[in-house]
């Protein structure tokens, strides 16, 4: 039995999933970290306290290797748009292009004029314009994912448009921008990153307590950033509830994929694990919670909500890629509840930076919420296929008029070169960690006059005219001396 060649709408959704996992990290760990070195800075600024300036200036190294790789990454997507699926912006590019274009306009430009004031001017500018300065990096990064989000929300479910001779054109922007499932996923996908950022602050933190190094920033950094997980974590279970409710009402087929659901006139289990098997249309080596499915998805015991046969087979997204992934965004999820929750008590018997258990599990934990974020990710843009934009462009009838072999080379090159990319940056970005915070220099103090050498010091070696000079002061003396006693 051979194997058929992947053709080119595979290979080029292959490349675009590739791309798009390695740009999220870094534009969702900008986000929380923008907002942290902004609250660092404020505490500095209200407070005059220097640890969390030294701190700031610490992290802010790690924000700009963050930040130009996410610009650079991000590049590549969009030069895709054309090269690869130029039918998606044909048919969407009069909705889609302008919410883009309002994030490069607002967000990025915002970011850029005051990014170079929050990256060279620590000695150059008063404290309270640099804290300024980081707030509007902060804002400018939420406006940036206020904008793909929205766009991305469209796509998800289309509305306020029209379609003409199959071209999507825009009727009400304020129906477009808001559209019913963006605030919720915008809401998701912000308390995702400060939430990721959170628990890289704590690890690092870890980190150095463990190594018994940094003391007092490490101190700092477990208690920011439990504090801000302790609110977030928590929080984030209650909208993931929201948003699955959202999901159930706008967005059926995706749920039911999530859930594993087949039979819409069934109470649905909460299947905890499972092979969701396409072919027999059934789950196989199921392990399920009876009637717990229907009662998170309708509140109630012996709801009912629709399931996959309810679809035809091409309507369905790829089971198991939403499947698995839905499970590994909620495991994690409930995995940093639990450490937090820990932490947190540890914090109030004042044990929280002496438990070497709760240390070596922190410092550990770095990459858990990258992971939930690529995984959320992979459950939104599978969940919605078969479609690019829902009811108006299929992904098949997306692609570019290229060949797979094209495809082929083009994805080759880029596993390579953003592997490369990807591991120099996180190398530099541990070096930096391991260096970890550094007072800054006291260049006032460096600029005062040098005090004079000890006594004891040898004196400085004259030149030698000064010591012909010398010397004929003394022969003039010593022959006026001659003159008087003769």
């Amino acid at each position: 039995m051979s194997l058929e060649p992947p053709d080119a709408v595979l290979l080029a959704r292959i490349q675009f999933a590739f791309t798009i996992t390695f740009h999220i990290i870094f534009p969702a760990f900008t986000i929380g970290l923008s907002a942290f070195i902004a609250t660092l800075l404020g505490r500095a600024w209200w407070t005059g306290d220097d640890r969390y300036r030294t701190l700031a200036r610490f992290w802010t190294k790690i924000f700009a290797v963050s930040f130009a790789m996410g610009v650079v990454s991000g590049i590549v997507l969009s030069y895709q748009f054309g090269t690869n699926w130029s039918r998606f912006s044909v048919v969407v590019g009069n909705v889609v292009g302008p919410l883009i274009a309002y994030e490069v306009l607002t967000a990025f430009f915002l970011e850029a004029t005051f990014l170079g004031i929050l990256l060279f001017g620590w000695d150059r500018f008063p404290r309270g314009l640099h804290f300024t300065a980081a707030a509007m990096v902060a804002i400018g990064t939420l406006m940036s994912a206020f904008w793909i989000l929205s766009a991305n929300s469209w796509m998800q479910y289309p509305v306020g448009h029209e379609v003409r001779n199959g071209i999507a054109y825009p009727l009400d922007w304020l129906t477009i921008v808001f559209n019913p499932t963006f605030p919720l996923r915008l809401t998701h996908m912000v308390i995702a990153a400060y939430l990721t950022t959170a628990i890289v602050v704590l690890a690092v933190g870890a980190r150095y307590a463990l190594r018994g190094i940094h003391e007092d920033h490490a101190r700092t950094m477990l208690r920011m950033g439990l504090g801000m997980a302790l609110v977030l974590a928590p929080l984030q279970l209650v909208i993931g509830d929201f948003h699955g409710l959202s999901t159930a009402k706008h967005q059926p087929a995706k749920l039911a994929a999530m859930e594993g659901h087949w039979e819409s006139d069934k109470v649905a289990p909460l299947v905890l694990f499972a092979w969701p098997n396409a072919k027999t249309e059934t789950n196989d080596y199921e392990v399920a919670i009876p009637k717990l499915g229907s009662f998170i998805i309708t509140h109630d015991w012996n709801g009912k909500f629709p399931g996959l046969k309810d679809f035809a087979p091409q309507d369905r997204p790829p089971l198991p890629n939403v499947f698995f992934a839905f499970r590994i965004m909620v495991g994690i999820g409930l995995f940093l509840i639990a450490l937090v929750l820990f932490g947190g008590v540890l914090l109030w018997r004042r044990e929280l930076e002496f438990n070497r258990f709760f240390l070596a599990i922190a410092s550990r934990s770095w990459p858990l919420g990258f992971v939930a974020i690529i995984a959320g990710w992979m459950v939104t843009e599978s969940g919605r296929q078969p479609w690019l934009a829902t009811g108006i462009l299929r992904t098949a009838d997306a692609i570019s008029p290229v060949s797979a072999a094209h495809v082929a080379t083009t994805l080759a090159l880029f596993v390579i070169i953003y592997s490369i990319v990807f591991f120099m940056g996180v190398r530099y970005i541990n070096r930096l960690i391991n260096k970890g915070p550094i007072e800054p220099p006291n260049r006032k103090a460096e600029k005062r006059r040098r005090p004079p050498p000890p006594a004891s010091a040898p004196a400085p070696r004259a030149n030698c005219s000064s010591r012909a000079n010398s010397l004929a002061r003394r022969l003039s003396g010593w022959r006026s001396w001659r003159s008087i006693s003769w």
